[in-house]
């Protein structure tokens, strides 16, 4: 059954000039942990905020839990939690005043729901008399996933709820995910960061508003279609420089201390040639080496496409 569904949904901002998101169709599973990849201003907000109601589509039809997003949006509001990119609570409010707040507007109470929130709200427990707004980046995360929570959610709405946390707390958050998943819940999590999808059943690759590959990182890893090598030299700059101009090269890019590399026509020779060709250029400590694609390298070459 598909939980979230949306169909050829658009929203554009200044009249037009801006395609926020521009015709996105996806499905989304009972109980599936969804990641929507991609960098700041690709989409990834305006979507969210369509799906939770809180801005109308400009076009298209989306479906959370079988309620339309414009006419259902009171169903949908009881139906889903949300958790947006910047910290939303109430900053003089306390940890427990917060979460009281949020469980009476739904009109529940912490205990009746406490078995969703326990492996987290234990966590803050012991600074649940401290205001929010004094809370560190990790407990400021964990306070608004238990409020997003408070009123056991079919689906959760979770807006790069790592971004800006130190990665101890980010490890920590993607095993209260994979917890949260085990009861059935159904989430779907945005994030820039492209290490994050591997932890996810499903991602969709966005920028620009438009969707670029849907399915699980293992499969758009193994879509990957050329060899991928890692090159680094002592003087990178020029080592980019000259590669980009070395007429094998299909396509080249900066990744972490090296840079990745696929040939136009690879065969067994090829690192050979390129070797003596940047011997040739000058270049020393050249190294040439197989790598495995990642999904970073996979968005990289969809964007190029």
């Amino acid at each position: 059954m598909a939980m979230v569904s949306l169909r050829d949904l658009s929203k554009s901002y200044e009249k037009g000039k801006i395609k926020a998101v521009d015709s996105v169709s996806l499905e989304i599973s009972e109980g599936e942990l969804f990641g929507l990849i991609g960098p700041d201003g690709a989409g990834k907000t305006t979507l969210f905020r369509m799906l939770t109601t809180l801005i109308l589509p400009d076009s298209g039809s989306a479906a959370v839990n079988s309620f339309d997003i414009v006419k259902d949006y009171k169903a949908i509001r009881n139906q889903v939690g949300y958790m947006p990119g910047k910290f939303s609570l109430y900053q003089d409010l306390t940890v427990e005043e917060n979460l009281n707040f949020f469980a009476t507007l739904f009109g529940t109470t912490i205990e009746e729901n406490y078995h969703l929130i326990k492996d987290i709200y234990v966590q803050i427990e012991p600074f649940k008399d401290r205001r929010a707004g004094k809370l560190s980046g990790g407990m400021k995360q964990k306070l608004a996933l238990s409020c997003a929570l408070i009123h056991k959610p079919t689906v959760l709405f979770l807006d790069e709820p790592t971004t800006g946390v130190d990665p101890v707390s980010r490890k920590e958050f993607w095993e209260m995910l994979k917890r949260l998943k085990e009861q059935g819940i159904t989430i779907l999590v945005s994030t820039p960061y492209m290490d994050e999808a591997t932890l996810c059943d499903r991602i969709a690759l966005i920028q620009n508003g438009k969707i670029l590959a849907v399915d699980t990182p293992e499969a758009i890893v193994k879509q990957y279609p050329e060899k991928l090598f890692a090159i680094r030299a002592k003087a990178m700059q020029q080592l980019l420089a000259d590669l980009r101009l070395y007429p094998e090269t299909l396509s080249v890019f900066t990744f972490g201390e090296y840079l990745h590399l696929s040939f136009k026509n690879d065969h067994p020779g090829s690192s050979a040639e390129l070797s003596h060709y940047l011997q040739s250029k000058g270049h020393t400590d050249v190294e040439i080496k197989p790598e495995v694609p990642t999904i970073e390298d996979c968005f990289i070459r969809l964007l190029k496409q």
